[in-house]
């Protein structure tokens, strides 16, 4: 329903905000702003610099924040909300455009605006047909389209939405590559190929990852899991005196250093494995495991 409410004015907004220079600004009153709000946290974190601005709080000194470079964005479902009817005077001498979003573009506040858009909502879920229910989702739903279309239009990548998250879990899986968290040099397990079985599970709980390498002449011919050691022991193998080229897995999965580190953790899952060898062209440089990752917060 709003998707089809849409038109050239939610186009010529678009426009308006990449071209802006300066900030975009959104203002509303009661439930519309706290839709103002989070409209505007989402523009900021993919890459529309926005401030949300109250507009009581505009009226004693906060639209000394607006300059001539801003678009303000005014959202008020009745399109009477006083406290923005009171400041829009000063609204159009400080800011560059301002752009309403109302269920009526024939109300006061549509009127005076640059742009404007309209929403109606053919009743409110409440079943008094009173609290704002249908019309707060509808301009969620519009702010979201906005957020996105603007996304798409400046190209925001996924390292841009990591770079504003970055404390964030979401940052994280962004931005964290294997080589922050694999096991390198001297903690990586590994043994020859002669090794006596017995003596590689020493050096696998040596160095508690569940895994050792097997190396021949600084290349990995072969790797000696956990579960490899469990059907050693359902075949009844003798550890004492079998060597681990014989009982290792030949083929085995890896990933580069540089991939991210979300990355490993799909492919530990896709293979319902916990271990990864890390890779850079033939020399093996790590080791990283699904625990890595969970002590990342990764999962």
């Amino acid at each position: 329903a709003v998707a089809k409410q849409l038109n050239n004015s939610f186009t010529n907004l678009c426009e308006n905000v990449i071209s802006c220079k300066g900030k975009f600004v959104i203002m509303g009153v009661g439930k519309s702003g706290h839709v103002a709000q989070k409209i505007s946290a989402t523009l900021s974190s993919t890459g529309t610099p926005s401030i949300f601005i109250h507009p009581t709080e505009a009226a004693h000194g906060d639209i000394g924040l607006i300059d001539k470079k801003d678009i303000v964005l005014v959202i008020s479902n009745s399109g009477e909300t006083d406290e923005i009817i009171n400041i829009m005077p000063s609204l159009k001498r400080h800011a560059k455009e301002i752009a309403s979003l109302t269920s009526n573009n024939k109300s006061s506040i549509a009127k005076s605006a640059d742009i404007k858009i309209e929403l109606r909502a053919k009743k409110e879920a409440c079943p008094l047909d009173l609290a704002p229910t249908s019309s707060t989702t509808n301009a969620l739903a519009f702010g979201d389209a906005l957020a996105i279309a603007l996304l798409e239009a400046k190209g925001f990548t996924k390292n841009d939405f990591a770079s504003s998250h970055p404390a964030g879990k979401l940052g994280k899986k962004l931005i964290t590559q294997v080589q922050d968290l694999m096991h390198k040099g001297k903690d990586v397990p590994k043994v020859s190929p002669n090794t006596i079985l017995y003596k590689a599970l020493l050096e696998i709980t040596k160095k508690n990852l569940g895994i050792t390498l097997v190396v021949d002449k600084s290349k990995v011919v072969g790797i000696f899991t956990d579960g490899d050691l469990r059907r050693c022991i359902n075949k009844k193998i003798d550890i004492q005196n079998t060597k681990i080229k014989d009982v290792m897995t030949k083929s085995y999965k890896t990933i580069k250093p540089n991939a991210l580190a979300v990355d490993a953790a799909k492919i530990m899952e896709k293979n319902k494995i916990f271990t990864l060898v890390v890779k850079e062209k033939q020399s093996h440089v790590g080791v990283i495991s699904m625990h890595d990752l969970i002590e990342a917060r990764i999962l």
